[in-house]
């Protein structure tokens, strides 16, 4: 089956990017990200920020993260996967990153989502931005939560004033 990604989540104050794969069936038919509820993205970034986002409402979320100066997008813009995972995906067709990290001047890091994530989109960032491999926040990854926050908090550098 055909997916499609959502739009970019950013502004011209964005300091981090964090780019996914493709959102999974549950964020595309709900149309928002990492809406999974076994997904590790809001737990994770509400201790990275020290703001308690999954009690929030989606938009008020996005709203926070771009406050926080966090941007959201994916690697894929298109391709062909059964089911949500990685593994599965199919006739990729990626994101035009270099137009969206050019609307994005005080933008110091990429952050990647998962290896899939990684594998096919750091070749895209220029050179003179850090690129940062984490691990997945999917539920599909087994990685206990703890070790995900560990791991994730490096990002808190690319937030610093």
């Amino acid at each position: 089956m055909l997916k499609t990604g959502l739009a970019p989540v950013i502004d011209s104050r964005t300091r981090l990017l964090i780019l996914g794969s493709l959102p999974g069936d549950a964020s595309l038919a709900a149309q928002a990200y990492y809406a999974h509820p076994r997904n590790a993205f809001w737990p994770i970034i509400s201790e990275l920020t020290g703001t308690e986002l999954l009690a929030q409402p989606y938009e008020t979320r996005l709203a926070r993260l771009l406050d926080l100066r966090i941007g959201l997008w994916d690697v894929i813009g298109r391709a062909t996967r059964q089911g949500s995972l990685d593994q599965a995906l199919r006739d990729v067709e990626t994101n035009p990153l270099i137009a969206l990290i050019a609307r994005m001047p005080e933008l110091r890091a990429v952050a990647f989502n998962g290896q899939a994530a990684y594998r096919l989109g750091h070749r895209q960032i220029p050179s003179t931005l850090a690129c940062i491999a984490l691990p997945s926040t999917s539920p599909a990854h087994t990685m206990p939560l703890q070790a995900k926050i560990d791991a994730w908090l490096c990002l808190r550098t690319c937030l610093a004033s």
